[in-house]
Order: structure tokens, then sequence, then C-alpha cells
């Protein structure tokens, strides 16, 4: 009886491997046969433990990747996000850009007013910097589809313009290599006349 409570503490302690010493278990068999049984009761639960340790394992890289994957999608999200709340300043730009065009009209504005107006402009174009916001704006550089608009082609006698932005009619935006909104520009079409 004594042996029999030692064994179930043994049991207890070890957890991790689940086998119980029964006396009716062994009766009439050999030491040798004992200790064979034993062993392969052993090798059995190691055998087990090793492929839950490997399910494990292979269940944690799972949810490692699952994570991974998911911080990608957040971070996207929140950059398309971003994106378009910047997208949707480009209206207000162009206000300021048509109010600054019309030279005439805009020298005629009180001129305390008018430096205002440029601060507040100056300072939006400064945040749009430091999102990594540049302008696609410039004339004279070859035409490029990926970055312009065409809304028309102008005829040069210049071979030097073809193919090259005349006009920019509306500024573009970009962040980085991402085009927020292609400049609509006018390109030259050479023709020798």
């Amino acid at each position: 009886m004594n042996n029999k409570n030692q064994q179930k503490k043994d049991t207890e302690l070890h957890d991790d491997i689940d086998i119980e010493l029964e006396e009716t278990e062994f009766e009439g068999v050999s030491q040798s046969d004992k200790l064979k049984k034993l062993r392969n009761e052993l090798k059995e639960a190691k055998h087990q433990a090793q492929e839950y340790l490997t399910g494990w394992q292979k269940e944690r890289a799972s949810f490692a990747n699952y994570k991974a994957e998911e911080e990608k999608k957040r971070k996207d999200r929140l950059e398309g996000m971003k994106l378009q709340l910047i997208s949707d300043f480009f209206p207000v730009l162009d206000s300021f850009d048509m109010a600054f065009a019309n030279r005439e009209a805009w020298e005629k504005v009180d001129p305390a007013w008018r430096t205002g107006v440029e601060y507040i402009h100056t300072q939006l174009m400064n945040t749009l910097n430091q999102y990594n916001v540049s302008l696609v704006s410039d004339v004279g550089v070859e035409f490029d589809p990926k970055i312009h608009d065409p809304v028309e082609h102008v005829i040069v006698k210049n071979k030097d313009q073809d193919h090259k932005v005349i006009t920019v009619i509306q500024k573009g935006y970009r962040s980085g290599d991402v085009v927020l909104r292609p400049a609509k520009v006018k390109v030259g079409k050479y023709e020798n006349h």
C-alpha cells in the first residue's frame, strides 16, 4: 500500500510523462519485461511529447507570420489613409494657385492680407514636404505618362520641345514613388513646316 502511494506521488510530480504503475500490471512478469514495457511507454511518451512540441512550434511560427502580415496590412491601410487625407488638400492648393495666377488682381489685395495668405500657403506646402509630398510641375521636362496627364498636344517649331511639357495646367503631386495626382499638362509635338 505504501509503495502504491509512492508511485502515485511520482506520477503526480512528473506530469509531463503520464505513466501509472500498478502492481496488478506487473504480476507474474519478469524484471526485464517490466523494464522493457516501461522503456516502451517512456519512448512512446517522448515521441508524443515531441509531436506536441513540433505542433506547438509550427502554430507559434504560423501565429508570428499572421501577426506580421496583419501588421503590414495595418501599416498599408494607415499609409493609404494618410495619402488620401493629403490628397484631399489638393483642391485647396489649386485655389491658392488660381488666386496667385491672376497677378493683377492679386497685387490689388491689401499687402498685409496678401502676406498672410502667402504665409498660410507656405505653411501648407511645408507640412506636405514633411510628409515627403513633392510637386510635379516642371515645364520643359520630358513627358512621362506616369506623372503627367496630357490634356493637349501643342505644335512646336523647336525640335528640342518635342515630347516635352510645354505648360502645366494643374500641378501634380507625388509621395516618393507614389503619384498622388498626375500633373495636367500640354505636351509639345514637333512639326517641321
